[in-house]
């Protein structure tokens, strides 16, 4: 990854401080927005924003704990923290989508029984855009810095702004309908809130997934396996590698595998050869891989 720890750890806390930053502006300048702009699915927006402050929050204390050294107590470092963290972002993705999707049925329920609500202003208008416009690039970023760093949480915490700017736009549409066309199409502001609700669920769905498969101790991907065996074979000397064993701990993975080499080999060949393929295996899947290789005489 050509990164140490406390880079990564660094690169981390900038994105998310830009996160912070921008999503406390959003949050309040969308607040006032939705409520000088009379506008209910703006003043969902906001909230929808402040779950994202919250979320950066997690992201800065928990990418801390995880990059604390192994200690007695947890001879496999602290990465599952940072899995933890993902799978808080998710939860509260999910919590947020569930928020939107009941406040847009009553809102469709008080207009089908009769009812009505108010047309925004334009104001509620400007704000969406400027909303759409910030998440989309912090969401772009946030993937990309946590696509370097090979962090869970940050790409989970970029997803986030995504669904911010799904979330805009839905209010988009909304508030334009009800501001351009007026009467009965007022209630398209609560149907684009249920519309965006089910996006985020989706998304929280699968974050809290890909979190639970890491806790879960899923194995890696095949490909991903098959790349290893390859790497363990490409050595002469090591022949039928076999009893592989794979599992990600947070930004980084475990290796446990079984391979033979010649009988007559010396101990301290034998050493040798597995210090060998463990620097292979962390030079192709980061310092922070560990690996676990068991010698077995060929047979």
């Amino acid at each position: 990854m050509g990164m140490t720890p406390e880079e990564r750890v660094k690169a981390i806390y900038r994105v998310t401080l830009v996160g912070t930053a921008v999503n406390v502006f959003l949050t309040i300048a969308k607040l006032l927005a939705g409520i000088f702009g009379r506008s209910s699915a703006m003043v969902a927006d906001a909230v929808h924003s402040a779950s994202d402050f919250a979320t950066d929050l997690v992201v800065l204390v928990f990418v801390k704990i995880s990059a604390k050294p192994k200690d007695d107590d947890h001879d496999y470092g602290h990465g599952k923290y940072e899995t933890l963290a993902t799978l808080i972002i998710g939860l509260a993705l999910a919590a947020v989508g569930i928020g939107i999707f009941v406040s847009g049925a009553r809102s469709i329920a008080h207009v089908l029984g009769g009812g009505t609500i108010p047309s925004p202003e334009p104001i509620a208008l400007v704000a969406a855009v400027v909303s759409i416009v910030a998440k989309e690039w912090l969401y772009r970023y946030t993937v990309a810095v946590g696509r370097r760093v090979e962090s869970s949480s940050v790409i989970a915490n970029a997803w986030h702004h995504r669904s911010d700017a799904f979330s805009s736009i839905g209010t988009l549409i909304g508030i334009g309908c009800a501001y351009f066309l007026g009467g009965k199409w007022r209630i398209a502001d609560p149907i684009a809130a249920i519309v965006v609700a089910a996006l985020i669920v989706k998304v929280a769905v699968g974050l809290v997934r890909s979190g639970l498969d890491e806790l879960l101790e899923k194995s890696l991907p095949a490909d991903v396996e098959n790349e290893i065996l390859e790497i363990l074979t490409a050595n002469p000397a090591v022949t039928m590698p076999h009893n592989l064993r794979t599992r990600r701990i947070g930004s980084g993975i475990a290796i446990d595998a079984h391979i033979r080499v010649d009988g007559n080999m010396t101990v301290l060949d034998a050493h040798k050869l597995t210090i060998v393929i463990e620097k292979a295996l962390k030079e192709r899947f980061g310092d922070n891989t560990i690996v676990s290789l068991h010698v077995e005489p060929r047979k």
